[in-house]
């Protein structure tokens, strides 16, 4: 089942980054408020981006939460030259390389974790406390990205969201790997708790994307969501972490991947909406003006 599992995770996460790229380019042209529901587009990646988080929702009730996680890294190159084209252009050079880096690299971190599929469990004070931390990481990291702008302001309220979204995936895997075939088990806070957090993870990834830098927001999602998620699975539900001397060397070279990686998306220009044209006034309007 874990195979099926990886199978599942990865046509969900390829579904997952073409509803991210459709609502980032809505996004940058209507920025992150309500005038997004009014735009059809935005709409459809939302449905798409659903399916995706619904069929990695399903990955994580068949796999472990350290093998599915790092599945949807790969589709960060994918991700970009999607919304590349949506912004009606190539995708620049340095925007592949710093994909393709930055997934070897967190690819190569999570490949390092051993897997051991274990039944998860996590105890109230333990989800509470989890949710107290996401919290205040969310509060830093938005305070913070007030007073700067540009790929760090994208950067930094990626490292928010992303936050949520490992959340999201620590409680779907808790709930959906809980379960052994007893549909009475949905019957808990945890499970009222998911559609709370996923809301409020979309929120702040529109923001994230509303930025512009639509590279360094995804890469920022796509890194601090499966190394929140591991962290998560190993401390919380007690999932195991690597712990021979001999994968220190490969850590750190997926770890300098994941570094220059993230520094080459952050140096790209940002994306911005297309000018809207100006309506033209009526002939006889200008007319009476100059008269």
């Amino acid at each position: 089942m874990t195979w099926v599992g990886l199978a599942i995770a990865l046509v969900g996460a390829l579904g997952y980054a073409l509803g991210a790229a459709l609502q980032q380019f809505e996004a940058v042209t209507e920025g992150a408020s309500l005038a997004l529901v009014r735009r059809p587009r935005w709409w459809i990646g939302g449905v798409i981006g659903f399916a995706g988080a619904s069929l990695h929702a399903v990955a994580l009730s068949v796999a472990p939460l350290v093998l599915v996680q790092p599945v949807s890294v790969a589709t960060l190159v994918f991700a970009v030259p999607l919304a590349a084209t949506l912004h009606g252009r190539r995708p620049r050079p340095a925007e592949i390389a710093g994909s393709v880096a930055v997934a070897a690299g967190l690819l190569g971190l999570m490949l390092l974790v051993p897997a051991r599929n274990v039944t998860p469990v996590l105890s109230d004070t333990a989800a509470l406390g989890l949710i107290g931390c996401v919290g205040l990481v969310v509060a830093v990291t938005f305070s913070a990205a007030r007073l700067v702008r540009g790929p760090a302001k994208a950067l930094l309220t990626a490292v928010g969201a992303g936050s949520v979204t490992a959340t999201v995936s620590t409680f779907v895997r808790v709930v959906g790997g809980g379960l052994g075939g007893d549909l009475s088990r949905l019957v808990t806070w945890f499970t009222l708790a998911i559609p709370v957090l996923l809301v409020c993870a979309v929120v702040l990834l529109q923001k994230s994307y509303a930025v512009g830098y639509f590279g360094i927001a995804y890469a920022g999602v796509q890194v601090v969501d499966p190394i929140t998620s591991v962290t998560a699975g190993a401390v919380l539900l007690g999932e195991p972490l690597p712990s021979e001397p001999g994968k220190v060397v490969p850590a750190l070279l997926a770890t300098a991947l994941l570094i220059g990686g993230t520094v080459t998306l952050g140096r790209l220009a940002p994306d911005h909406a297309r000018p809207r044209p100006v309506p033209e006034e009526p002939a006889d309007a200008v007319g009476a003006a100059r008269a």
